[in-house]
């Protein structure tokens, strides 16, 4: 989508008060895109999310992981066909509204399954595949917003219109693999849940784990209403620590610069196709870094990760909130040499930020919840995550215009906030089974242990 907004043929057909503001050579830097319906463009997609994740929360509990899967590719389908097809802003809406259904149902679904059929050792590990993918996603939309600004009047529409390619790959890999024991169980088919679960498994003698589910399923069985559930001590720790992490991931600044990287770099200076060149350069970043995760979240732990890339971010939005804030005047641009060290700050950024607080604040919420609160407790962390993702895209380019560079300070202000947060109100998780958190680690910490 940063891509795309950046495009002159979609400004000039959707929003051509942007594209006016932009091509007005006085225009205040900082202000050239600040429109509140181009904002919505963006914005109605995690509004719709937020919603759905309820009713994928049901889905998946009801129907079982696979299923609700498959759901999600088809509305991700529906949602690709009608951008592609847009003849007005209403049109435009509706299909990001349907993207948003099926990012609702993706993102509730996908890594409770990864989680509930990754052995204790690599759950960490195959947790983050989810994020990678997303990261290798980000990538390939800046390859292909790349390729296609250069295809006039109508590249936009192959923009969103290729959004069908992973939505067909989706729905046909939604019948190839199998529900999770878990789901399996909790719907009363044990049978299928053991022979699933040796399966996944690669050996027979899986009794242990499988008497394990079976305990958790037959207590989630007596818990009618989750979500009321949600407000008892076992489900507090894990449904704050979900909450909170979902709104410190979206107040790193993030989305505001992965959504409008293209923005970013054109108000710095760049031209066109040299900001989304420079978008191309930091989404590798991202999918290099999330290895990173991959490789070390089993091996240092989830706080460690966290700590470490508070430091980083902080440090690269202050640098390039300095930088703003002496060089880029609210008209004219940065220099050459100046906008590389920015554009290698965001890379530095957005690097820290794919090995630590991205995967991480999918896999924490993913793994802590009791069973019988779990796909409830995670629909909240994925509506939360949609709330605020909503909020930022709907406000950044205003923001950008009333703060100008010191938006950056204030995204840094908020990454101070969470290293502490993380200190004092995070666990370590790194190699407790899923259904022992109770025990092993919110009975055990200094602060959540007084709910118990």
């Amino acid at each position: 989508l940063g891509g795309v907004s950046g495009m002159d043929d979609f400004l000039k057909k959707f929003f051509p008060k942007v594209y006016e503001r932009k091509s007005h050579a006085k225009e205040n830097n900082y202000c050239k895109y600040d429109d509140q319906l181009l904002q919505l463009f963006t914005s109605s997609l995690y509004l719709s999310a937020l919603v759905a994740s309820f009713f994928a929360s049901k889905s998946a509990t009801k129907f079982g992981r696979r299923l609700t899967i498959c759901m999600a590719s088809i509305f991700f389908l529906a949602g690709a066909v009608l951008s592609a097809a847009a003849k007005n802003k209403l049109m435009l809406i509706f299909g990001r509204i349907l993207f948003g259904v099926g990012v609702g149902f993706g993102n509730e679904t996908v890594p409770l399954f990864l989680t509930e059929v990754a052995p204790i050792q690599h759950r960490g590990a195959v947790n983050i595949l989810f994020q990678l993918f997303v990261t290798i996603g980000i990538f390939i939309a800046n390859l292909v917003n790349y390729g296609t600004s250069m295809i006039h009047p109508h590249g936009w529409r192959l923009s969103l219109g290729l959004a069908a390619v992973p939505a067909i790959v989706l729905f046909v890999g939604s019948f190839v693999i199998t529900d999770t024991p878990s789901s399996l169980i909790e719907r009363g088919k044990d049978e299928q849940g053991k022979t699933v679960l040796k399966k996944i498994r690669g050996v027979n003698d899986v009794e242990v784990e499988y008497q394990e589910i079976v305990a958790a399923c037959e207590q989630a069985r007596l818990v009618k209403y989750p979500f009321r559930s949600l407000a008892k001590a076992a489900s507090i720790p894990p449904l704050v620590i979900a909450i909170l992490l979902q709104i410190f991931q979206q107040f790193t600044g993030i989305n505001a610069i992965m959504f409008y990287a293209p923005v970013l770099f054109q108000t710095m200076g760049f031209k066109s196709e040299g900001s989304l060149l420079s978008s191309v350069i930091t989404g590798l970043v991202n999918v290099g870094s999330t290895f990173v995760s991959i490789y070390l979240v089993d091996k240092v732990g989830r706080r460690k990760l966290l700590l470490q890339a508070c430091c980083q971010m902080l440090i690269s939005q202050l640098a390039i909130g300095a930088i703003l804030v002496t060089n880029l005047e609210e008209t004219g641009t940065l220099n050459k040499k100046l906008a590389a060290i920015v554009v290698l700050l965001v890379c530095t950024y957005v690097m820290s930020f794919a090995w630590s607080w991205g995967p991480l604040g999918w896999l924490i919420p993913s793994e802590t919840f009791p069973l019988e609160t779990r796909t409830a407790g995670f629909a909240f962390a994925v509506s939360t995550n949609m709330l605020f993702t909503s909020l930022i895209a709907q406000a950044f380019l205003t923001m950008l215009c009333t703060m100008q560079a010191y938006i950056f300070f204030f995204f840094s202000a908020w990454i101070v906030v969470m290293g502490l947060f993380v200190i004092f109100f995070l666990p370590e998780t790194k190699g407790v089974p899923i259904d022992s958190m109770v025990e092993r680690v919110w009975m055990q910490h200094p602060v959540w242990k007084k709910l118990f």
